[in-house]
């Protein structure tokens, strides 16, 4: 029997930096520098070279990098966030632990991120409105894809708004050789062990170039503090990285250029070999994505099926996203924009990932695309 694929392979990477990461964590140990230690700071840095922003602040998840330049700008109750809901739960939770309204927007068919005709549209109608105020635009760099965001900031300096880039799932990702940074005022990522760029627990940082919004991030970081813990000039949340997840990502750091690389180099024999029947996130030559997943779309209503048919093959496959957060019942009660999201809807009933990583073999991936092919094949003739 052959064996079985991971969806996700972390330990051939944990194996290929191991003795490192040990040696850092000993030190911590011997050190007790558990909390804010140096690997903290030296992490940082290396983010903010890597990433060609100023300031780097890490915090205890993605989810804290959203949430956190929400608070240090003042976005609250009567405020509008627009973001798309075919994206995880996170992207617009913030939003709505602010007490602001996070306001659903189309994605694209084809790239499956933000659709910028559409959010234009949406951020017009809201602000013709009048009930809630235009503050932020969250957009997503989904499954590692950067978003069009010279379209979308476009649209932010017409209405006067800011734009988080969250890139959770594209962190490193590229449009003409350009991070999310060259346009965004702010870039949130997610350390998540199975992001393309993940520790050992959970992790996040937000980037900027704003001075006194990372000096405001800090604060936020640590409990709302002052010049020290126990002056506290704000609300604030306990959102630091560990020192220990610092450590496992400086080592990880090292190598992330070059896992970018093979995931690229993943996905376009992936392309190059799947057959015509099934439908890969677009993708165009001046971008580079991390692809956090390899997703294709499987039309008519046989997704169920042919998933079915890979299992029994032996490989895994995942759904993401199975309903759209404007479908859910925390977040139905939002503002939809438009005439509603027709195509979040449909490619919520189409798409499914493939496994996905940098240490993707190609005998193994020859595999998956075998399974692919009968898969199709078996459903065909049963419907």
């Amino acid at each position: 029997m052959s064996q079985p694929i991971p969806f996700i392979d972390l330990a051939t990477q944990r194996d290929r930096i191991r003795p490192r990461i040990e040696a850092r964590l000993a030190r911590i140990m011997d050190e007790g520098s558990f909390i804010m230690g140096p690997d903290v700071t030296e992490l940082e840095a290396g983010l903010s070279a890597f990433g060609g922003m100023q300031h780097t602040v890490t915090c205890g998840s993605g989810t804290d990098a959203l949430l956190m330049p929400l608070m240090a700008w003042g976005i609250g109750p009567g405020d509008a966030v627009f973001c798309p809901s075919f994206t995880f739960a996170a992207t617009a939770e913030v939003v709505g632990l602010v007490g602001a309204s996070p306001v659903f927007v189309e994605v694209l068919p084809d790239t499956f991120n933000l659709d910028p005709a559409h959010l234009r549209r949406t951020v017009a109608e809201i602000a013709s409105r009048g009930d809630l105020t235009p503050r932020a635009i969250i957009a997503v760099d989904l499954f590692g894809q950067i978003a069009d965001y010279p379209a979308i900031r476009a649209v932010a300096d017409e209405f006067g708004i800011k734009i988080i880039s969250d890139a959770a799932q594209g962190y490193g990702s590229t449009l003409s050789g350009e991070m999310s940074g060259r346009w965004s005022d702010v870039v949130a990522t997610s350390f998540y062990p199975a992001k393309p760029l993940g520790c050992y627990g959970d992790g996040g940082a937000i980037q900027t170039d704003d001075e006194e919004l990372a000096a405001v991030l800090k604060s936020i970081r640590i409990h709302g503090m002052g010049s020290d813990k126990y002056d506290n000039v704000r609300l604030g949340l306990t959102a630091r990285l560990d020192t220990f997840q610092a450590a496992v990502l400086a080592e990880k750091l090292a190598l992330f250029p070059e896992e970018i690389e093979a995931r690229m180099r993943v996905a376009r024999r992936y392309g190059e070999l799947l057959p015509a029947a099934v439908t890969p996130q677009a993708i165009s030559d001046d971008i580079v994505s991390t692809w956090a997943q390899y997703t294709i779309r499987v039309p008519g209503g046989r997704r169920d099926a042919f998933m079915a048919q890979m299992k029994e093959r032996g490989v895994p496959t995942v759904i993401y996203y199975g309903k759209g957060l404007h479908q859910q019942t925390a977040y139905r009660h939002w503002p939809v924009g438009g005439n509603g999201l027709p195509v979040t809807e449909q490619l919520c009933t189409e798409v499914v990932s493939l496994p996905m990583h940098a240490y993707l073999d190609e005998p193994t991936q020859d595999r998956i695309v075998a399974a692919v092919a009968e898969s199709l094949d078996a459903i065909s003739h049963t419907a």
